[in-house]
């Protein structure tokens, strides 16, 4: 168990983020195991092949790209484990598999856009922290985009990659990363990747359940804190809706944001021009959201954020000492 290294890990990010310096000079885990994936996918993914060969090279190039981040993190965790305050040096290097910071601001520049530039400048905002079409998207379909993105990539980009930390180290953390870097890439049901992604895809539903349970949880005691917020309906969305969404992780902190702000989120949504039908997260919730919704959701993100992390450095402490 390594809790001590996911809370400084946290505590690092939450204090120094990933420079933007440092992404133009050397790169960043995500681009370095996003070029693996592209390279195998490249090599392996053959249209040529039956779905079933395909299948199996996929299982073989996840195999690879989580091996590797994951064998390279274990060698600096021992590496660094030999010198003074080691483990601060290895926080340093974990904390790039987090992203507190980086998820507040972008979803946060989604509400001052639209305050400030109306409904065109939201879509392009929101257009870079989700998939789906944002010139579909009314105001309230960029709110509540918005939110959902910041649910999802709560329990993705942190409650995943810390719990992983804690679990299993800065190896078990890079482990995560890649698995689910190779979903976002190669997981998706299209006819280059439906055969050739399936085994990313099935891997990263796995490797999330834990943290997307978790991830509800901490959003639904937020809310008990956050005025105006409803941990009653949250828990209550949470148990009524999760299980309905198309996603066996997304839906749950999706479903406890949207019962916790009266919200009804997720339902129908439009990605490169073709419908996907999802049920609503928070149903008999409003779907007129606004910016004041989204910064009343980040509100109960950075609230949730701190059990999180305080959480995690209560048991580290009990385990240090």
């Amino acid at each position: 168990m390594s809790f001590p290294l996911a809370f400084l890990s946290l505590l690092v990010e939450l204090g120094l983020g990933y420079p933007d310096r440092l992404v133009r000079k050397i790169g960043h885990p995500v681009i370095w195991i996003g070029q693996l994936i592209s390279f195998l996918d490249k090599s392996l993914n053959h249209a040529t092949d039956t779905d079933a060969m395909r299948r199996i090279w996929g299982v073989a190039a996840l195999v690879v790209i989580v091996a590797v981040p994951a064998a390279t993190a274990f060698a600096i965790e021992r590496l660094f484990g030999l010198l003074p305050f080691g483990i601060l040096l290895t926080a340093i290097a974990a904390s790039s598999l987090v992203a507190q910071r980086s998820l507040g601001i972008h979803v946060r520049a989604v509400a001052d856009a639209l305050d400030s530039g109306g409904l065109a400048a939201g879509r392009k905002a929101v257009s870079q922290i989700v998939g789906r079409d944002p010139e579909r998207l009314d105001e309230a379909g960029v709110s509540r985009a918005a939110i959902e993105s910041l649910a999802e990539n709560f329990s993705d980009g942190i409650t995943a990659p810390a719990f992983w930390l804690a679990v299993l180290g800065f190896a078990g953390g890079a482990a995560y990363k890649a698995a689910n870097t190779a979903d976002s890439m190669i997981g998706h049901r299209t006819k280059r990747h439906e055969a050739f992604g399936w085994a990313a895809a099935r891997f990263d539903d796995l490797i999330n359940l834990p943290a997307s349970r978790l991830t509800a949880l901490a959003i639904v005691l937020a809310a008990f804190a956050v005025p105006g917020a409803d941990p009653k309906a949250a828990w209550h969305a949470v148990w009524r809706d999760a299980k309905q969404h198309r996603s066996p992780n997304a839906g749950w902190p999706e479903a406890a944001m949207a019962g916790a702000l009266g919200l009804a989120l997720a339902g129908p949504r439009s990605y490169g021009g073709v419908m996907v039908d999802d049920t609503f997260m928070g149903a008999g919730g409003r779907r007129e959201a606004n910016a004041s919704d989204i910064r009343a959701a980040l509100r109960l993100y950075w609230t949730a954020d701190a059990i999180l992390v305080g959480t995690i450095g209560l048991v580290g402490l009990a385990m240090w000492f």
